[in-house]
């Protein structure tokens, strides 16, 4: 399985390891590196989290309060977002409309 970011998941990503990296010399390397452990994660295990919307999911560092939000769908792995877990919940879902997802779209079922 592969992965790819959605460009303005990269950019949070670059951005909080940025942050962590100005506040504390290594540390936005161990950001980076906790961000990518959850992805390998992810990619191994994709459907291991729960759904936060129809599709989309958030697998969470274990060293840092971030979330990775992500679609997996026909062996590859789409990151959303690289989400502070206590800021702006919910903020990334715009970014699924261009994904085939309305935000808050009611799931539908065919009969």
């Amino acid at each position: 399985m592969s992965f790819s970011f959605h460009p303005a998941g990269r950019l949070e990503l670059d951005q909080a390891a940025d942050y962590y990296e100005a506040c504390q010399p290594g540390l936005g390397r161990r950001f980076a590196e906790d961000v990518f452990a959850a992805i390998a994660r992810i990619v191994k295990y994709p459907e291991a989290w729960p759904l936060l919307s129809r599709r989309a999911r958030r697998c969470l560092t274990t060293r840092f309060p971030y979330g990775v939000i992500y679609l997996a769908k026909d062996a590859h792995v789409y990151v959303i977002a690289v989400a502070h877990s206590h800021r702006r919940p919910g903020y990334w879902q715009s970014r699924l409309a261009g994904e085939g997802e309305r935000p808050g779209a009611p799931d539908r079922k065919t009969v």
